[in-house]
């Protein structure tokens, strides 16, 4: 009477072992660090808004010496790059600095936010000197051949910009540095041009790890 016992014992074990090796897969396999699997880095953090667009564009754009206009005129029409950082951290450039958003005549986007579809306002709504979209990219459009300079884009922003400021961000407290197309450069950042293609980069107090060189405007 022992031996069916036995056997039933025997039987029990065989399964119990065909069970746990069943359970063995791929989440039994060791980790891997993305670093040691070639694993792209984290993508880097959103951009930061520091400085909104004013709620007074038509009046920033006389202030910066340009006039408003109805529509867009593309007889000079060209495009830079802006982008800031603040102790690294990116800051966003705002979507319709220049752009007088509540005018019936201006559409509004969304996902990515974005101002523009201009036809014809009533009355001014856009400055020859503008951004649509937070992508960093300035838009002249304008009947003017002279090209508008980065001072004046400040100016339409309302935020202060010197050789040793940016806002309330001055030297020798806060070290400011300028870029263009990857390159340092000094004298008066004011005075940059934003001739097509030119990439400018604004930087307050540390550096981000690496400075843009290049822009994306495809979409421009």
């Amino acid at each position: 009477m022992r031996k069916p016992l036995i056997l039933f014992g025997v039987l029990v074990a065989v399964v119990a072992v065909v069970v746990a090796l069943s359970n063995v897969g791929p989440s039994a396999a060791p980790s891997v660090s993305p670093s040691s699997a070639g694993v792209a880095d984290s993508p880097a953090p959103a951009p930061t808004m520091l400085w909104a667009a004013p709620s007074d564009p038509m009046a920033r754009t006389v202030a910066a010496g340009l006039e408003p206009e109805v529509k867009e005129f593309l007889i000079n029409h060209v495009h830079a790059h802006l982008d800031v950082f603040v102790d690294g951290q990116r800051i966003v450039v705002p979507a319709g600095i220049g752009i007088d958003i509540e005018n019936p005549g201006v559409r509004t986007f969304q996902d990515p936010i974005g101002y523009g579809g201009i036809e014809g306002c009533a009355a001014p709504c856009i400055s020859p000197l503008h951004t649509h979209g937070e992508d960093g990219i300035l838009h002249t459009e304008s009947e003017d051949p002279e090209p508008h300079t980065l001072g004046q884009f400040f100016d339409e922003w309302g935020v202060e910009l010197s050789e040793t400021c940016v806002a309330d961000r001055c030297a020798p407290e806060t070290p400011l540095a300028i870029y263009v197309d990857g390159q340092p450069v000094s004298g008066d950042p004011r005075a940059i041009e934003l001739t097509d293609r030119k990439v400018i980069v604004v930087v307050s107090g540390t550096p981000p790890a690496q400075i843009p060189s290049t822009a994306d405007f495809s979409g421009a």
